[in-house]
């Protein structure tokens, strides 16, 4: 009796990438590509018991792919995440590690360390690609403390906006310094409120200030 491949969701905004993906994918042997998002809202409603392993962008227009891994993590503990993305700053490694991925890639990853990638979350192993490892071990071999990053509770979007807040900008200011719309800003502001237990933006803008947010 054959195996059961393993079922990959591909979560990105960007549909070159995604067929890309899907074509490459479905080219190796017991792995199948289930389902296809472009947003958290698509992720959440496609991803399901069926998937294995999701393949996570962390931008995904609007809306944070770190924060989605959270959602989805949350929602499916046994669920495997492997952040695909171009971001390889350290504090989205951390941040998205946090929030429940078992492995980060950047897009420039050959197809080979895809599917390494893959089969390593899918067995349960956590991974990083070689340039991500190599930043890590820069790190911890120079003796530097890793990078302590404010209120991980917080998607990358939303420590932004705080960071925005905290230095003065109201909603409108923000939406259109972010390119975002003005809902999506009142939205992210009320996440964090809930997010860090603050009861109004001036609480909130205090704790920014305390942690380094909102100050050059």
């Amino acid at each position: 009796m054959a195996e059961r491949p393993i079922r990959v969701a591909i979560v990105d905004d960007h549909p070159v990438f995604r067929l890309g993906m899907v074509g490459l994918l479905d080219s190796l042997d017991g792995i199948e590509v289930v389902a296809q998002a472009a947003t958290a809202a698509e992720a959440e409603r496609v991803v399901d018991d069926a998937v294995d392993v999701v393949l996570m962008d962390l931008h995904l227009g609007d809306d944070d792919g770190i924060e989605t891994t959270r959602t989805l993590v949350r929602a499916r503990p046994d669920l495997a995440v492997l952040v695909i993305t171009m971001d390889e700053e350290d504090e989205s490694v951390v941040a998205a590690m946090r929030a429940g991925a078992r492995g980060y890639l950047l897009k420039s990853a050959s197809p080979e360390e895809v599917e390494r990638g893959i089969r390593a979350v899918a067995n349960g192993e956590a991974i990083l690609g070689p340039r991500v490892a190599e930043r890590a071990m820069a790190t911890l071999t120079s003796g530097r403390t890793a990078v302590r990053l404010p209120f991980p509770e917080l998607s990358d979007r939303e420590r932004e906006v705080l960071d925005l807040v905290a230095r003065g900008y109201d909603n409108a200011a923000i939406a259109r310094r972010m390119v975002l719309s003005p809902k999506t800003v009142r939205n992210h502001v009320s996440n964090v409120l809930t997010k860090l237990a603050l009861p109004d933006r001036t609480t909130a803008i205090i704790r920014a200030r305390e942690e380094g947010l909102g100050v050059d």
